[in-house]
């Protein structure tokens, strides 16, 4: 069968399926100097995870909205109205308190993350019908996202999403783990014996999907429940998603664009267009977590200025405001996405 690649087999194997399985091969091989580098080089492991990877994802997003010549122009509400909104509900959210606004925003951030993994397993099932099998998948690509966040609300873990504490007040719920914990390998089962039947009955197997969702399923699952990590988990978590996010923008929105379309961003086309891309999206990562550092948290590094409280209850819901609207915005851009070659 033809393959449904994104881009083609090597481009989406290197940068949007094989992130999961190479963190887990590095974690697996070199897990005693990975707990090396978070008790000696913390530093360095946030610049290269947090910044440029998680926060730099949130920036490649401008390459398909605001940085696209009259894509504002045409929904000037969506686009305008997103940042506002992210603004408001923010200072709304902190004056419930801080830890209400960074539960909320964990929780949006998760919703984030999980429908990032479904919006690619349909990407790579657009050629298949709406049929039994892909009503598995779907079911599978929730079950490997959804089981190990909802272990996480009941079991204590040693990391965060945001800040400590975020999720105990969920901890109160029933005790699900067993029930659920059941059906998760149920439903894995089923996917498995479903895609190994699919395979041998028709000769065929749909490649880049089904190592996208088993690199799904191992990436949640030893990266939330097997180990219990601070940075195995930002690992896994931060590469899995912010590295195929910026590979499918820069393939949809950039590589696979006629020059006409890209106007002034045709310069990103080119071999050493991509490191300007980069370039371009780490400079506004760094521009931010600067200000977060330098204002806010004063953890990596501190030039020590002084915020008021009242500057402090303006300054954190603003700086959420490129996160936030990157979630936000997520729902709405990749709804009706242009046919991939």
């Amino acid at each position: 069968m033809k393959q449904p690649w994104i881009h083609n087999a090597k481009t989406d194997w290197w940068f949007i399926l094989s992130p999961p399985f190479l963190v887990l091969l590095i974690i697996f091989l070199f897990q005693k100097q990975i707990q090396t580098l978070e008790n000696h080089y913390s530093f360095y492991t946030w610049l290269f995870l947090i910044v440029f990877v998680d926060v730099a994802h949130v920036y490649s997003t401008l390459f398909k909205t605001y940085f696209v010549k009259g894509e504002v122009q045409r929904n000037k509400l969506l686009y305008l109205g997103i940042p506002v909104l992210s603004l408001i509900l923010g200072m709304i959210l902190f004056q419930l308190g801080s830890l209400i606004f960074w539960s909320v925003l964990a929780l949006i951030a998760v919703f984030h993350f999980i429908r990032q993994q479904y919006g690619f397993m349909r990407i790579y099932a657009r050629f298949e019908p709406n049929n039994w099998s892909k009503k598995i998948d779907e079911i599978a690509v929730y079950s490997a996202t959804v089981y190990p966040m909802l272990y996480w609300f009941k079991t204590p873990r040693a990391f965060t999403w945001f800040v400590n504490n975020e999720f105990d007040w969920l901890q109160n719920l029933p005790d699900y783990i067993p029930l659920l914990t059941a059906i998760y390998f149920a439903i894995l089962i089923i996917w498995l014996f479903k895609t190994a039947f699919e395979a041998f009955k028709s000769k065929r197997i749909n490649i880049p999907k089904t190592v996208l969702i088993a690199g799904t399923f191992l990436s949640w699952y030893f990266g939330i429940i097997y180990f219990n990590n601070d940075l195995l988990f930002t690992f896994l978590n931060v590469v899995s998603h912010g590295i195929p996010y910026i590979a499918l923008i820069y393939i949809r929105e950039i590589k696979q664009k006629e020059n006409q379309q890209l106007n002034r961003m045709q310069i990103f086309k080119s071999f050493s267009g991509i490191f300007l891309f980069v370039g371009v999206i780490l400079s506004f990562a760094f521009l931010e977590e600067f200000l977060w550092e330098t204002l806010i948290w004063n953890e990596h590094f501190s030039l020590n200025m002084m915020v008021s409280e009242n500057l402090f209850q303006f300054l954190v819901p603003l700086l959420v405001v490129p996160q936030l609207t990157h979630y936000l915005l997520d729902g709405f851009i990749w709804r009706k996405p242009k046919k991939v070659n």
